[in-house]
C-alpha cells in the first residue's frame, strides 16, 4: 500500500499497487459527455492523470497544463481521470478551453482507484484520487509516477523525458 501526504501526515492510498511491466487493468469510465472511453486497451498508448477534482486550484492548473504539453503528442490518448461528476467537467472543459484532452470520471465505481492503486483511504479527503501518471502502452504499465503531497503537482518534465527518451517525442 502507498502512502501520500497532506500536511505531514500520512494518507493511505487503497487499491492494487502496480509496478512498471505490470499488466496494466482494463476498465471503461466515462467522459465529460457521458460516453465511454477504455482504459488500457490492446494496442494504444495511453498517459493516464489521476487527480482529486478539476475544482480546486492545483488539478484546474495541472489540467490546463496537460491540455498545452502533452495533447501534442501524436497518437498518444492522455486522459485525466478525477471523481467529478462527468457535467461538471463537461462545464470545467468548456470554460477552461479543454478540448485537446479527453477528461474521464471515476465518481460511480471507483473502479480506477482502485485497481490503480490511487484511491484516498481515510483522511478528510477519503474517496478521491491521488495525484499519479501512468504511462500503459499495449496494456502493460510503462512508466509510474505518484505526487508524494496531496497539493503537489506531477512533474511533466520527468514524464516528457520518458516519452522522449523512450518514444522520440520532442522536449516542450
Amino acid at each position: 500500500m502507498i502512502n501520500i501526504k497532506y500536511k505531514e501526515k500520512d494518507i493511505p492510498l487503497l487499491g492494487d499497487e502496480l509496478e512498471v511491466g505490470d499488466e496494466a487493468p482494463r476498465l471503461t469510465l466515462k467522459t465529460k459527455n457521458l460516453a465511454p472511453v477504455e482504459i488500457a486497451p490492446p494496442g494504444k498508448t495511453q498517459i493516464l492523470l489521476s487527480m482529486p477534482s478539476l475544482d480546486t486550484p492545483v488539478c484546474s492548473k495541472q489540467a490546463k497544463e496537460t491540455n498545452k504539453r502533452l495533447a501534442s503528442m501524436k497518437n498518444i490518448e492522455v486522459i485525466i481521470i478525477s471523481m467529478d461528476l462527468p457535467f461538471a467537467a463537461d462545464r470545467f472543459c468548456a470554460t477552461e478551453g479543454i478540448s485537446n484532452i479527453i477528461v474521464a470520471s471515476d465518481f460511480a465505481f471507483k473502479e480506477f482507484g482502485l485497481k490503480y492503486g490511487t484511491l484516498i483511504g481515510e483522511s478528510i479527503f477519503a474517496g478521491l484520487l491521488a495525484r499519479a501518471a501512468f504511462v500503459v502502452k499495449d496494456g502493460k504499465i510503462v512508466y509510474k509516477q505518484f505526487v508524494e503531497e496531496l497539493m503537489g503537482k506531477i512533474d511533466f518534465k520527468d514524464l516528457e523525458l520518458f516519452m522522449h527518451k523512450t518514444y522520440g517525442y520532442p522536449l516542450n
